[in-house]
C-alpha cells in the first residue's frame, strides 16, 4: 500500500484543548479574514486539533508571515505548511514522512513527533518514541537536518499509526515545547495546584530578561482572591513581597513568611495605598467583572503589570474573550494609557483563559 499526500495549498494545523475546537476555529478564521485570506476548517469534536485550509498558496503565505503566535488565544501550537500523509505502510512509515518533509523544501533544526492531548492519542506514545530512530535516519539520509537553530522545526503529528500531519514551525514564532505543553512539576510546599497556572503564565508571557527584571526581590505584588495561596506562593518564592487579599484562610506556611501580608478584605473593592509592580487575580467571578476590575487598577495607576484569569461561561466562550478584551482596551484608551494585552488558554487552564497586561 502506497502512502498518499494531498495536493493543493498547504494547511495550517492548530493544537488546542479538547473541547475548544470551535473557539480555535472562530479565532483563526477571523484573523485570516482580516488578512483577506479565505478557506475552511476541518475539525473533530474533542479531537484536540483542527486544520485551516486556505483557498490558495498566497493565503497560506500570508498566514505564515503576517500572524504572530504570541497573539493567539486558544491554539497551544500551530504548524505551517502542513500536509496530511495517509496510508503509511507498516513496513516503512519513515520514508513517506521524510519525503513529505523534503517536499517542504527546507532543512530543519530539529524534529518533534507529537499527538493530540487526548486519552485516545496517548495510546500512541510508545509508538511515537520508537518511530524517532527510523525517522531521524530517513531525514539524515536526505540531508534535511542542520545545526542552525534559526532553521524551522519539523513536526510530525500522528493521528494513528497509519496517518500523520507533516509541517513546520518558524524559529521564535511558535510554542517552544512539544505539543505546546510546558511540563511543570507540582512544587513541594505549594498549597494548591493553581500555582502551576501562574508558573506557566510566567513562562508563556515573560521572556528570561523580563522574568529577571520583574520577578525578583524588591518587587511588590497584590494577589486578589489569594486563598489558599497558590499564586502567592509563586510570587514569594521569586522574592516578591505580596499583599494576599482574601477573606478566606491562607496557608499557614505563607502566613509565617514575613514577605506575605494577609488582608481579610473583598478583592473586588480593595485598593492599595501605594502602587505595586504586579496585580495577580484568580478569583471566580464573571469575566466581564474581572476585566473591569483589572482595567480600573491599571487606569488608576495601582499596578504596572497584571496576570489574571477569566472564567469563561459555558456558552459564548469566544465572545466573552472578545468582550473582555474590548472592556480593558476602552478603559485604558480613555485614560490615555499605552498598554499591551495578551491572552492564552494555558495547558493548566480549564474553562478559562489567562491574561497578561503591561502598561507603559
Amino acid at each position: 500500500m502506497q502512502a498518499t499526500v494531498p495536493t493543493g495549498a498547504p494547511a495550517l494545523l492548530l493544537y488546542c484543548r479538547p473541547g475548544f475546537e470551535g473557539e480555535c476555529a472562530r479565532e483563526i478564521s477571523g484573523l485570516a479574514a482580516e488578512l483577506g485570506v479565505w478557506g475552511h476548517v476541518r475539525a473533530k469534536p474533542d479531537g484536540g486539533y483542527l486544520s485551516f485550509h486556505p483557498n490558495d498558496e498566497a493565503g497560506a503565505l500570508l498566514l505564515r508571515t503576517r500572524l504572530r503566535f504570541a497573539d493567539l488565544v486558544f491554539p497551544r501550537q500551530w504548524i505551517h505548511r502542513a500536509c496530511r500523509v495517509d496510508g503509511l505502510p507498516v513496513t516503512d512509515r519513515a520514508t513517506p514522512v521524510a519525503e513529505a518533509a523534503a517536499a517542504i523544501g527546507e532543512n530543519f533544526s530539529a524534529f518533534w513527533i507529537e499527538t493530540a492531548d487526548t486519552n485516545e492519542a496517548k495510546e500512541l506514545s510508545s509508538f511515537c518514541r520508537r518511530f524517532a530512530v527510523p525517522l531521524e535516519k530517513a531525514l539524515r539520509e536526505r540531508n534535511l537536518l542542520g545545526d542552525d537553530p534559526r532553521l524551522p522545526r519539523l513536526h510530525v503529528f500522528f493521528l494513528g499509526s497509519g496517518a500523520a500531519w507533516v509541517g513546520v514551525t518558524g524559529a521564535g514564532n511558535a510554542a517552544p515545547w512539544p505539543m505546546g505543553i510546558p511540563r511543570l512539576k507540582m512544587p513541594r510546599g505549594a498549597p494548591s495546584r493553581s500555582t502551576l497556572k501562574l508558573a506557566e503564565a510566567f513562562l508563556v508571557f515573560l521572556g528570561a530578561e523580563a522574568q529577571a527584571e520583574w520577578l525578583r526581590e524588591g518587587r511588590t505584588a497584590v494577589d486578589l482572591g489569594a486563598a489558599p495561596g497558590g499564586w502567592t506562593w509563586q510570587l514569594v518564592h521569586r522574592g516578591l513581597h505580596v499583599a494576599a487579599v482574601d477573606n478566606g484562610a491562607l496557608d499557614p506556611a505563607l502566613l509565617a513568611d514575613d514577605r506575605v501580608e494577609h488582608l481579610r478584605a473583598d478583592g473586588l473593592t480593595w485598593r492599595p495605598k501605594r502602587p505595586v509592580d504586579w496585580l495577580v487575580c484568580d478569583m471566580v467571578e464573571k469575566p466581564s467583572r474581572i476585566a473591569r476590575l483589572v482595567g480600573d487598577w491599571a487606569a488608576e495607576g495601582h499596578c504596572r503589570r497584571a496576570i489574571f484569569n477569566l472564567k469563561l461561561p459555558m456558552k459564548r466562550r469566544y465572545d466573552a474573550v472578545l468582550d473582555c478584551r474590548a472592556l480593558i482596551g476602552e478603559r485604558l484608551d480613555a485614560a490615555g494609557i499605552k498598554y499591551r494585552l495578551r491572552m492564552r488558554q494555558l495547558y493548566h487552564d480549564r474553562e478559562e483563559v489567562t491574561c497578561y497586561l503591561e502598561t507603559r
